[in-house]
């Protein structure tokens, strides 16, 4: 069954203007050819203006030609010229995400951040549908809610797919391999910011210890 544009319509110019059987004109419209038979008889599609096929591209005059010559033809739609570029293309990685996902956005930031620093931020918005805005917060420790953000693999959060997130890291790990062939001195500062990264996290837990001693009445005495 061929999909047509305004198929019943088209069926009313066909049995108007041709002289093409019921099961042919049913074929190319994709109806069954009982409704063809409704539509000679005035009794289907009343009221309906004949869509010709021949005008807007759909249907050659040679191939109804065809198939008036032979009971047995099978007329097919013409294919649109520079059809591809009508295509959607097709998109990669999530681009929307469920509210009830949404929260875990920092969380995956995070674990981001820290285990794949080679990253940029645009692939890591990519990814996991966010902004660029929060990749910073995040990364500056200075998102309002960073107290509870906990770096959470992406794809246990269901944000992204195992094979996105590998693609993503392969191209980076290959750029930066690249400007670290030609600038060495950048191996060096990404390892320390790597280290310092990991300092800030722990930080917080250091200070919260010593605030609990001095909630509950400081050191122990001697």
């Amino acid at each position: 069954m061929t999909e047509i544009l305004m198929p019943k319509a088209t069926a009313v110019w066909l049995v108007d203007n041709t002289s093409l059987t019921f099961d042919q004109i049913a074929d190319f419209c994709g109806l069954h050819p009982l409704e063809v038979k409704g539509i000679a008889d005035g009794d289907v599609a009343v009221g309906v203006r004949g869509a010709d096929p021949i005008s807007n591209g759909q249907l050659t005059r040679e191939e109804i030609e065809k198939a008036e010559n032979s009971d047995k033809y099978r007329m097919t739609v013409v294919k649109p010229k520079y059809s591809e570029l009508h295509q959607p293309a097709k998109r990669r990685g999530p681009r929307y995400t469920p509210l009830s996902r949404r929260q875990n956005r920092p969380d995956a930031i995070a674990w981001l951040v820290r285990n794949h620093p080679e990253l940029a931020d645009a692939q890591i918005s990519k990814l996991i549908g966010t902004t660029k805005t929060t990749i910073q917060a995040v990364r500056e420790r200075s998102h309002w809610n960073s107290s509870n953000i906990k770096p959470t693999d992406p794809v246990s959060l269901g944000l992204c797919t195992q094979i996105d997130l590998d693609e993503q890291v392969k191209k980076a790990s290959a750029r930066r391999r690249k400007l670290e062939e030609e600038n060495p001195e950048l191996l060096t500062d990404t390892l320390k910011a790597q280290e310092d990264l990991h300092q800030s996290e722990e930080k917080p837990a250091e200070e919260a210890e010593i605030d609990l001693e001095t909630l509950f009445g400081g050191p122990k005495a001697e």
